[in-house]
């Protein structure tokens, strides 16, 4: 009798952490899409989740690829489980074993331009950055400070699958190529290319499978997100990132102009 009362505690318990995650989750969502605050800080909102929609346009000096942050980050990053950023600015300063150091939410912004978009970042004290910075925070915003929200990371994928690339190469005429192209090189501003010169670079976290299988088996295909199981997820990332793009040069010095002690 102990037993089944303690059984039944912890379900009980699980199943309210449960609830309380997804409510959590829908009012984050919720609050994401609320209206921008008015004034100068509601337009520098604003111009931040520009800046994430339409990247290659607004921020086309700091951008070689092209692509936007809404490529990888679905919504402007409001989609929980494909690159969401609701929570992001509360879960900063991280560690990440990238840098092999704590880093801030700028410097992971700029990691953002160095390999995803192939290019170099904004200077930290930039209307772009600061701007990207507040948008971040406002759809941030009632996330615990250390924890960020509930049910936003990526989707777990089934255990034990192994990708074929083959497989891949016939999902991705069947479903991809109406949209990437044959070429891999997308439409336009519209569809970002999957590989090739002006796509993101081999150090880019799309570049990693364990990080695009999940991305794609939520957001892709575009038309009809969520339909491939996790096999084809697998499947269809693997055929993708077999294609050459762009290498990252860590040699490459990153500076940003210098300004008077009165600007500070």
């Amino acid at each position: 009798m102990l037993c089944l009362t303690v059984a039944l505690a912890v379900a009980c318990t699980s199943n309210l952490r449960a609830l309380v995650s997804a409510r959590q989750t829908q009012e984050a969502t919720v609050d994401a899409r609320a209206t921008f605050p008015p004034g100068p800080r509601g337009e520098l909102i604003q111009y931040g989740h520009d800046l994430f929609v339409n990247t290659a346009v607004l921020a086309k000096p700091y951008v070689s690829a092209r692509m936007s942050c809404a490529a990888c980050h679905v919504d402007a990053g409001r989609q929980p489980h494909a690159g969401s950023l609701l929570g992001v600015y509360a879960k900063v300063p991280g560690w990440t074993p990238r840098a092999h150091r704590f880093i801030t939410l700028q410097d992971r912004t700029a990691e953002c331009f160095l390999y995803s978009m192939n290019g170099h970042p904004p200077a930290y004290y930039s209307r772009e950055m600061v701007a990207m910075i507040a948008y971040m925070a406002w759809i941030s915003r009632g996330a615990r400070v250390g924890e960020g929200f509930p049910d936003q990371g990526a989707v777990a994928l089934a255990s034990g699958l192994t990708p074929n690339r083959a497989a891949g190469e016939k999902l991705y005429a069947a479903r991809c190529i109406q949209c990437h192209g044959a070429d891999g090189n997308g439409q336009g501003l519209s569809i970002p290319p999957l590989w090739g010169p002006q796509s993101f670079n081999n150090k880019a976290g799309m570049a990693k499978i364990t990080d695009m299988a999940p991305f794609v088996r939520v957001a892709m295909p575009q038309n009809a997100p969520g339909t491939l199981t996790d096999q084809e997820a697998l499947d269809v990332s693997a055929y993708v990132l077999s294609k050459p793009r762009p290498h990252f040069n860590r040699a490459r010095l990153v500076r940003f102009e210098g300004e008077k002690a009165s600007f500070f």
